[in-house]
């Protein structure tokens, strides 16, 4: 049995095939350089084969790093929530015939509330390399600047849109983050100020909330209060990128 094993073991070590590498993207603006590493940029323009959330997106980026990056010449892949797992795993072929493959968000981390996980995941049932890259995280960034436990906490990615869900969801993190756990959460940038005034409306008033918007902007804020404290305030958060922390007092 040992013996079939390792012969197994050397067959397979004879095939080569291509890499798998997680892209970071910037959050916004145009100064990438000062939050993506000038390897990981260099990484990336090396690249010819990419698969995205959104092509005119990804293109739009790497012209932005690379003015003369040869978009004609590159073969993109278009994943989201409704590409199915037959065309996920057609998107390997290119690595099975020993291509390196960028993985790209439309924004940060590619696998985090991204559908890349998908990808990701198919890579790893066929033994495919996967190599991530150093780079921002709006959700890692707003955690580290709010203040909140850091060594216990949960994303919660998108809460529910309709209310009725969503305040009854606002209402069970909260509790859970009485044990101390710090509760993160998202929200697309045309309702941000609605989710802010449900947890105005929802939460105790010792709760603490982390308002993290446009992390790595010009326009960046990142301020934790208690909601007693944010009652007080006069917030517009509508059209900014934002990660919202909760933590009971």
């Amino acid at each position: 049995m040992q013996t079939i094993f390792s012969y197994i073991w050397v067959t397979n070590s004879n095939i080569v095939t291509g890499r798998i590498f997680l892209i970071p993207v910037n959050l916004g603006g145009t100064e990438f350089r000062q939050v993506i590493p000038e390897n990981v940029i260099n990484l990336t323009s090396s690249l010819r084969y990419f698969v995205v959330e959104n092509i005119r997106s990804a293109r739009r980026y790497l012209r932005l790093i690379d003015k003369n990056f040869p978009i004609n010449e590159s073969v993109f892949f278009e994943l989201n929530e409704h590409t199915c797992e037959t065309e996920i795993n057609s998107f390997l072929e290119p690595v099975m015939n020993g291509n390196d493959i960028g993985l790209m968000s439309e924004a940060g981390l590619p696998g985090i509330a991204d559908p890349g996980t998908n990808l990701v995941n198919a890579a790893h049932a066929r033994n495919i390399k996967i190599i991530p890259q150093s780079g921002p995280s709006s959700i890692v960034l707003a955690l580290i600047s709010s203040g909140m436990n850091g060594q216990n906490f949960t994303f919660n990615g998108y809460l529910p849109v309709k209310a009725p869900e969503r305040d009854a969801k606002l209402k069970e993190i909260e509790n859970r983050s009485k044990t101390g756990e710090s509760q993160i959460f998202m929200e697309t940038p045309y309702r941000g100020q609605k989710m802010f005034e449900a947890i105005l409306s929802i939460c105790n008033s010792s709760t603490k909330l982390c308002i993290a918007a446009d992390i790595t902007l010009p326009t960046e804020f990142i301020k934790t209060k208690k909601i007693s404290a944010w009652k007080k305030e006069s917030l517009f958060l509508n059209d900014r990128l934002i990660i919202f922390i909760i933590q009971a007092g």
